[in-house]
């Protein structure tokens, strides 16, 4: 039978959730509960599309269309994800889905589609090499994760507990502080920072799965650190952290990721997620190797549309360099609300 490929309508969501519950290559970021949460967030408008034949689901394609200004139209699997891509049971499936995402591209205008999959899946695309992934299993109880660590970040963790004194909390109460640790950071580091309300509809969208982490670490009376992971089929993946850098000679990150790894053994975690950095960004990919895990090569794709370009809106671009060395001389009241501004227009 062929192959049908429709966009998804309300009445399929429950069918489209019970696919990517079962398929094995799924990710939190092929659930609704992402897609939600950007769409309320940045306004941006779905494209989800579905593949089945003889009337049963074969493959699904999350796909957003990113109106960006400063770099056109964008057609992305999936925006703010470190994952995406299409899902499929059969070649026949992926093909017919990668054929009705070019041409929605192409009827968009879109200037290129992004293609976020961990691997390489769709033979004649090229493929991005840019960026790596950091994933490692967990122990089987809290009081191993410890020598988990190699020397150096075990010794720096252990003293933020024992000679410093740090601490740790956990509940959605420390949303909004974990918020301004991260935005507070992500000014220092030069990039713009992603809204409350992305947190605040992330965290609705997984309460009822207790699918989600938001944890605060103290320095005596001082919140210093924050963290905001979501599980997914046994894996914590922290994404959104802030650090006071004020605080940096206490090891408050080598805490954060210590007692995010506990607290998720805690709950039944199998394997910690690191998520991606790109891999001219030593800050992020040295610190990662150095709490002992190691790089594996993501297999993002694109497609460009004829008379399409594919857009620059990595911090090494020209046009961005300048603005990056601004940045962080701004106040937090500017930086705050400006990069939530020009966020919607930089999909992750």
């Amino acid at each position: 039978m062929a192959v049908d490929v429709m966009e998804l309508k309300t009445a399929q969501e429950g069918f489209w959730e019970a696919y990517v519950a079962r398929h094995p290559r799924a990710t939190f970021f092929h659930t609704l509960a992402w897609r939600d949460a950007v769409e309320a967030a940045f306004g941006h408008r779905s494209h989800y599309l579905l593949a089945s034949r003889n009337g049963l689901l074969t493959g699904v394609f999350p796909l957003m269309c990113v109106h960006s200004h400063l770099a056109g139209t964008i057609l992305v699997s999936v925006p703010y994800a470190v994952y995406g891509g299409c899902l499929f049971d059969d070649e026949e499936s992926r093909d017919a889905l990668l054929r009705r995402a070019e041409i929605l591209a192409d009827y968009l205008g879109a200037r290129w589609l992004d293609i976020r999959s961990a691997e390489a899946l769709h033979p004649g695309l090229p493929v991005v090499d840019r960026y790596v992934t950091f994933r490692k299993p967990l122990p089987a109880t809290p009081s191993e994760v410890l020598n988990l660590l190699p020397r150096k970040a075990r010794a720096a963790a252990r003293q933020a507990r024992e000679r410093y004194g740090l601490r740790v909390e956990f509940g959605d109460r420390h949303l909004e502080t974990v918020w301004r640790l991260y935005s507070q950071s992500m000014r220092r580091l030069a990039s713009p920072n992603y809204p409350l309300a992305f947190f605040n509809k992330l965290i609705e969208r997984t309460a009822e799965a207790q699918a989600h982490l938001v944890q605060l670490i103290w320095y005596q009376d001082q919140p210093v650190a924050g963290l905001v992971s979501f599980i997914y089929r046994g894996t914590l993946m922290p994404y959104f952290v802030g650090c006071d850098e004020r605080f940096e000679k206490y090891h408050p990150n080598n805490f954060l990721y210590l007692t995010a790894m506990e607290r998720g053994v805690e709950l039944g975690c199998h394997t910690f997620d690191f998520g991606r950095s790109r891999v001219d960004n030593t800050g992020s990919y040295d610190f990662k190797r150095n709490q002992g895990f190691e790089p594996t090569p993501l297999g993002y794709q694109y497609y460009v549309p004829e008379g399409g370009t594919a857009p620059d809106l990595y911090p090494t671009s020209p046009k961005v360099r300048l603005a990056r060395r601004i940045w962080p001389r701004l106040p937090l009241a500017v930086t705050r609300p400006l990069g939530a501004w020009l966020a919607k227009s930089i999909p992750g």
